[in-house]
């Protein structure tokens, strides 16, 4: 399972980071991935690193948000710096696992994100 943490209430301009552990009988991860959803919107895919550590970014976060991950302690992270009003969201983190010898896609229960000016 996956398990995400982090989130909070920060200021316009202001920083958080996020973070999302997977936990249980794990072989391999490989893609994680952070998505958010802003009230009445649909899902989004923010960031996404591979299991070698190449990332990728939605253009409304990149130059301000960063995203990595530890393997050792299978976790990925979601640095989020200049923040704005419209980054507010509920904050997903999924990852391709490879348990049992089979593949699965997991989702983290979700972490709210609200910017206030």
């Amino acid at each position: 399972q996956l398990q995400a943490s982090g989130g909070g209430l920060v200021q316009t301009g202001g920083s958080l980071r996020l973070s999302c552990a997977a936990s249980g009988s794990i072989s391999t991860i490989g893609a994680m991935r952070w998505y958010r959803q802003a009230p009445g919107e649909q899902r989004e895919l923010v960031a996404i690193v591979t299991s070698g550590g190449t990332a990728n970014y939605a253009d409304s976060v990149q130059g301000r948000f960063t995203i990595s991950r530890d393997n050792a302690k299978n976790t990925v992270y979601l640095q989020m710096n200049s923040l704005k009003r419209e980054d507010t969201a509920v904050y997903y983190c999924n990852a391709n696992i490879l348990s049992a010898s089979n593949w699965g896609l997991y989702w983290g229960q979700g972490t709210q994100v609200t910017v206030s000016s």
